[in-house]
């Protein structure tokens, strides 16, 4: 029997985990995804290092060994625990990165979420976090706030890879890659080897249908008449897919311009869409939803840890996205213009999620940088 997480590859999508913890890398057990699970890369955010450090005993003498040497403070504690993990796995993926010619083998560190709308800061940070884990390997995550849009186009301009994170809107999206493309035109003047410079937008998924079912709940109920009250329910779990069709139409119309052309002709990596947050929140949904329903050529899906051992069993590989494109995408405009039509916006739906994105970053770093604190006190006073 053979693997979904691997026979996904045939239809043109890479599978990445979007996890990392320490465990992970010292048990094997991340070794072991790469061999039998064909894993392609990783992501992780301030929330998933949060939760590494501070739900299990991993760290403690990390942590430990990090105050004996001096008093630094929680910030640095942090880095210096993080960025070891990212070089641990980045050195792990070196070889897939080896060989898929820097396609894929890629591992993902975060800008603190502090920074979202600092664009100077994000820049000088994103410079530093790159020198300082040194590793050729390594995507810099840098959020689709509007700060962050000139953040990109200055970071791909000086040769350093970026993972656009928190895209939800279409135009968003539309921004990111004309960033990517400024910055890939700037490494051009300057005579760069296009080809070591990689991107990919993180395109968010299920907290949109989250958001979205919402208020087509709270729709229906006030609703009396029976065929428009069906028509609401008949929208819940569509409209993040839909989005999602229609950030995919519009990469493809980018490659296909004359501008993308001009710089592929130069060497320049596509930037691909990385489905990201592709667990199902309600219960009801299947659980490989939105992996199943988005496989599609050029494009990533970086999987929760739940979600990636469920396809692993359960997964049913197809060419989700390929097959009658037409209609997939007719559909696709029918639904969010339906949903427009009951009086739900979706950019203001996607502009809410933003907002709320950078705060679901923001709070588990205080969080984890609190107990780090309350830790290294605790570690010095004894």
């Amino acid at each position: 029997m053979g693997n979904p997480l691997v026979e996904v590859g045939q239809f043109g999508q890479s599978i990445w985990y979007d996890n990392i913890r320490r465990g992970i890398i010292t048990s094997g057990e991340l070794q072991s995804m790469i061999d039998q699970d064909g894993l392609l890369g990783i992501t992780s955010n301030p929330a998933i290092f949060e939760k590494a450090i501070n739900d299990s005993h991993d760290y403690d003498q990390a942590i430990r060994a990090a105050v004996a040497t001096g008093s630094p403070s929680a910030v640095d504690v942090y880095e210096g625990l993080a960025m070891d993990d990212i070089r641990w796995a980045a050195d792990l993926m070196h070889p897939v990165w080896e060989k898929t010619a820097g396609r894929d083998g890629w591992v993902s560190f975060e800008v603190l979420p502090q920074l979202a709308n600092d664009t100077d800061g994000t820049v000088k940070y994103a410079r530093r976090a790159h020198a300082a884990i040194g590793r050729d390997n390594v995507l810099i995550k840098v959020p689709a706030t509007p700060a962050g849009m000139p953040a990109i186009a200055t970071l791909v301009g000086e040769g350093i890879s970026v993972n656009v994170t928190l895209l939800f809107a279409v135009s968003a999206y539309q921004h990111c890659a004309e960033a990517y493309m400024e910055g890939l035109e700037r490494s051009a003047a300057r005579g760069a080897d296009l080809s070591r410079i990689a991107s990919v937008a993180s395109f968010f998924v299920s907290r949109i249908d989250s958001m979205v079912d919402a208020e087509l709940d709270a729709l229906a109920a006030k609703e009396g008449d029976a065929a428009r009250k069906a028509r609401i329910e008949g929208l819940r779990g569509k409209i993040a897919i839909a989005n999602a069709k229609l950030a995919y139409e519009r990469y493809l119309e980018i490659v296909a311009a004359p501008r993308w052309k001009a710089l592929a002709a130069k060497g320049a990596r596509t930037q691909r869409v990385l489905w990201a947050s592709t667990s199902t929140k309600n219960p009801k949904y299947p659980k490989t939803l939105y992996v199943d329903s988005l496989i599609a050529r050029d494009t990533v899906n970086t999987i929760p840890e739940e979600t990636f051992v469920e396809y692993r069993r359960s997964g049913k590989p197809h060419a989700a996205l390929e097959e009658a494109w037409a209609a997939q995408l007719a559909e696709a405009k029918a639904q969010v213009a339906e949903l427009e039509g009951f009086g739900i916006s979706l950019s203001s739906v996607t502009g809410r999620l933003l907002e709320e994105g950078v705060a679901k970053f923001v709070q588990p770093m205080d969080k984890l940088l609190a107990a780090i604190e309350k830790k290294r006190a605790s570690l010095k006073a004894a």
